[in-house]
């Protein structure tokens, strides 16, 4: 039997038409097994992926819910390290496909070649880097290659002509930013998402999700007819923080009604 890249398990989420819920998480908020419960309720009630975001002192692309969320797992002594434990405990009790968000000085760190064999080891499927423009990745590539790891582009609503070498030698699914700013929910999304979608889709056949700002089912359903999934973040971090007896209910309930808007 072939075995499945990692990578692959982000793509097959997207199979058969079906609109894939990625919902995001900061790893270790607000303690290693907390954080390890929220992911496991989250994949129990069928989200698609999960983004784990390893936490970072200058998180230049997340709002002030997630770098909240950082503060608190730093107090609970997350490290890159740690990181990788947490998600060896989640394997423990679910394949569900898995993706981080982490910045470029954690992976280098850390070291390219070691960071990219434990996401093998631990069937981590992909890498979202807000920090390494296209130019950059193939001092990374190579490494994510080898290892059946994707690089999950980001495309931001201003990458216009540069959508093609944004997508270019990409694998998993492209992350479509809908605004322009920092993550956090929005009220509004004034991005013409059906137009850069189907830039996009001229550029590359991957599965495109949008993520940054969505958190009502009614926005969910919305950006799910014309994306192939979508990601909430911080209305999820949201919940998390609020750290009571009834988060697992409460991220459960939730999650349900994403998938209902959206599919």
């Amino acid at each position: 039997m072939t075995k499945i890249k990692p990578e692959e398990m982000l793509t097959n989420a997207f199979s058969n038409d079906h609109k894939a819920l990625i919902g995001f998480v900061t790893a270790g908020d607000p303690s290693f097994e907390k954080s390890v419960s929220e992911i496991l309720t989250l994949a129990q009630a069928g989200t698609d992926i999960i983004e784990i975001g390893i936490p970072f002192s200058d998180p230049v692309a997340d709002g002030p819910v997630i770098q909240a969320a950082d503060l608190r797992a730093f107090a609970a002594g997350m490290t890159t390290e740690r990181v990788f434990d947490l998600v060896a405990a989640v394997r423990q009790k679910s394949q569900v496909p898995l993706a981080l968000l982490v910045y470029l000085n954690n992976v280098f760190k850390y070291g390219y070649e070691r960071f990219f064999k434990r996401c093998e080891e631990l069937q981590i499927g992909g890498l979202i880097i807000p920090d390494l423009p296209a130019e950059e990745r193939p001092e990374v590539l190579p490494f994510a290659q080898k290892y059946g790891c994707a690089l999950i582009p980001l495309v931001a609503p201003t990458s216009g002509q540069r959508i093609p070498k944004v997508v270019a030698g990409a694998s998993g699914f492209v992350y479509a930013v809908s605004s322009m700013g920092v993550t956090g929910t929005r009220q509004q999304i004034q991005t013409n998402l059906k137009q850069m979608i189907a830039e996009i889709r001229q550029a590359t056949d991957l599965p495109i999700a949008v993520g940054f700002g969505i958190h009502t089912p009614a926005q969910a359903a919305e950006i799910a007819t014309v994306a192939d999934g979508v990601i909430v973040g911080s209305a999820i971090v949201k919940l998390i923080a609020e750290n009571d007896s009834a988060v697992s209910a409460k991220l459960d309930d939730y999650v349900q009604q994403l998938k209902t808007a959206i599919n």
